[in-house]
């Protein structure tokens, strides 16, 4: 899915400057997995390791997050022509 958005993106005339990701989850815990994401992330849209980030939350024990009953993510993409 990730790639099939890049190239209408890239189809538009766009290119992408940098991705911020949030990932919402009780466990498994992000940080260790981090470095080998961003790696993946950005081998898969063509840009530069520093171009993407990654952050992560937990759902401090609150809701289906902090119950371990779901994960989630938001990201926001900065393009430009």
């Amino acid at each position: 899915m990730l790639r099939a958005a890049m190239d209408r993106v890239a189809a538009g005339g766009w290119r992408l400057v940098n991705l911020d990701c949030v990932i919402f989850a009780q466990r498994p815990k992000i940080l260790p997995h981090r470095p080998a994401m961003r790696k993946r992330i950005a081998e898969v849209l063509g840009v530069d390791e520093s171009a993407v980030w990654l952050k992560a939350k937990t759902g401090e024990s609150v809701g289906p997050i902090g119950d371990e009953q779901a994960i989630a993510a938001e990201c926001v993409a900065l393009i430009e022509r």
